[in-house]
């Protein structure tokens, strides 16, 4: 074989190897059966087993409110499913949260610890599970660029539950946060009154670039462009059409942010371009030493402290 032969058997293997390399990123990301929970705790990171005894004792308080399944159908058509939560403490005002978990998590999980304040508060709350996870269809994640367009939905379903004056948040967590940043730059119904994003991305491209560098030691190219066609023709968006950045920069609805100071998973810095880009009223709480979606439990007073003043001021 000449010079000119190997050389192009050796582009062939290149370009095959980036194929593969490419499908196999894919599937363990994007798509639902292959995605998994704990590979996930795994590459964020976070020491669980710490909190152990007060996630199992909130976790039994908050099972044990009345709460029920509600179902809403997304703009695309899949089965959404939510559980509803009364609130449990009389308010003078109708007060409801929605709470956005995390990837490859579900409704009832992230928000395990916050529950425990908006009872309190006189906050009833909708945990809806993001398409492609728990109990709602789906079989390609939306990582925030779809599940904002969801985010709608149980919005709708709130105001007419509780009626026009009816008090809403939007807490996410992750790609929960990244969720609700993404959708501040929607039109929202005036009932939505404000936004909290705990450690939310820019993009999918964004932090899987970041994954891939700092936990996989490997560039971008061509994984991520092969992964925007991939989910364009499968998922029907693209890895960064969707920016936080970018939508904060349109948003209208005052906005808090929290990141803990030692993610490694979603850099601290995203928040910090995101909070640069707000273009909304906004308030940022760094936590010293919290890892990726760790900050409520690092330092529970200044979370809750920032949430009370950030309510304080709608």
């Amino acid at each position: 074989m000449g010079i000119l032969g190997i050389g192009v058997a050796c582009a062939g293997a290149l370009v095959a190897g980036g194929v593969v390399e490419t499908v196999y990123f894919y599937g363990r990301t994007m798509k639902r059966q292959r995605a998994k929970v704990e590979r996930t705790v795994k590459m964020a990171g976070t020491d669980w087993n710490q909190y152990a005894d007060i996630l199992k004792e909130r976790k039994e308080y908050m099972l044990a409110q009345p709460h029920e399944d509600i179902y809403q159908e997304s703009f695309d058509g899949l089965k959404l499913h939510a559980a509803y939560f009364p609130a449990i403490k009389e308010s003078e005002k109708k007060k409801l949260v929605i709470c956005f978990h995390g990837y490859t998590s579900q409704g009832l999980k992230d928000f395990i610890g916050l529950t425990d304040y908006y009872f309190k508060n006189g906050y009833a709350m909708i945990h809806p599970d993001a398409r492609a996870h728990g109990q709602s269809e789906g079989k390609y994640i939306g990582f925030g660029c779809l599940d904002r367009k969801d985010a709608l939905q149980w919005i709708n379903w709130a105001v007419k539950k509780y009626g026009e004056d009816v008090e809403i948040l939007l807490h996410g967590i992750s790609m929960g946060g990244a969720t609700v940043m993404m959708a501040g730059g929607l039109e929202l119904p005036p009932q939505v009154k404000g936004i909290i994003s705990d450690c939310g991305f820019t993009s999918p491209k964004e932090v899987f670039t970041h994954v891939l560098k700092t936990m996989y030691h490997l560039p971008s190219f061509p994984v991520m462009q092969g992964a925007e066609l991939m989910n364009k023709k499968l998922a029907g968006y693209g890895m960064d059409e969707c920016n936080a950045k970018r939508e904060v920069a349109k948003a209208k609805v005052p906005m808090l942010f929290i990141h803990g100071s030692k993610d490694t998973f979603v850099p601290t810095n995203m928040c910090n371009e995101i909070y640069e880009c707000c273009a909304s009223k906004k308030k940022k709480l760094i936590v010293e030493g919290a890892a990726h979606a760790e900050s409520y439990f690092k330092d529970m007073k200044s979370y809750e402290k920032a949430l009370d003043e950030f309510i304080a001021d709608l």
